[in-house]
């Protein structure tokens, strides 16, 4: 039996709460913690999906739908460092955490076909909504992983004491 609904959505759905899981035992200073200079604090990642959630996913999302084949620019997050430095961790996940709820209500109404919906991306040509929901989820798990590697890295690595040679770290 045929899926009939667009892809992806329980996967994006999950990714609020899991985030809530990795940093329940984080501190404030954990929080902004950056494993080097040129790296993101868990702070700054959130503060990244916030932004991304409502200005690069949703805009999008509300173009395919509203016109024929619109025209995206690649989202670069370089542009938003500097918002993402200086912004409250809490504040970002709820802020995220809010858009998400909401975005995942929209999109579970829309029938499965609105998937086949096409758009050109500047960058790698024709996509279609199904596809952009697909990027979504690998953005939503590089991120995940992101996160659980500094939570290691932070919380964990020194408790372990001689045991932590057992694990590469990259966070």
């Amino acid at each position: 039996m045929p899926d009939k609904t667009l892809p992806c959505l329980d996967l994006l759905e999950s990714t609020p709460g899991t985030l809530r899981a990795l940093m329940s035992e984080l501190s404030a200073d954990d929080a902004v913690w950056k494993p080097a200079p040129d790296r993101f604090s868990v702070a700054e990642v959130l503060a990244h999906l916030s932004q991304s959630e409502g200005h690069c996913y949703r805009q999008r999302i509300d173009r395919f739908l509203a016109e024929d084949r619109p025209e995206f620019e690649p989202d670069d997050a370089q542009m938003w460092l500097d918002l993402y430095r200086d912004a409250d961790p809490e504040d970002s996940f709820d802020h995220f955490e809010e858009q998400r709820e909401t975005n995942i209500e929209f999109l579970r109404g829309l029938p499965a076909d609105a998937g086949d919906r096409k758009a050109l991306h500047r960058e790698v040509g024709e996509i279609t909504l199904a596809q952009m929901l697909h990027e979504w989820a690998l953005h939503d798990l590089g991120h995940v992983r992101q996160v659980a590697e500094l939570v290691r890295a932070r919380r964990y690595a020194a408790g372990a004491g001689p045991l932590a040679c057992f694990y590469q770290l990259r966070p």
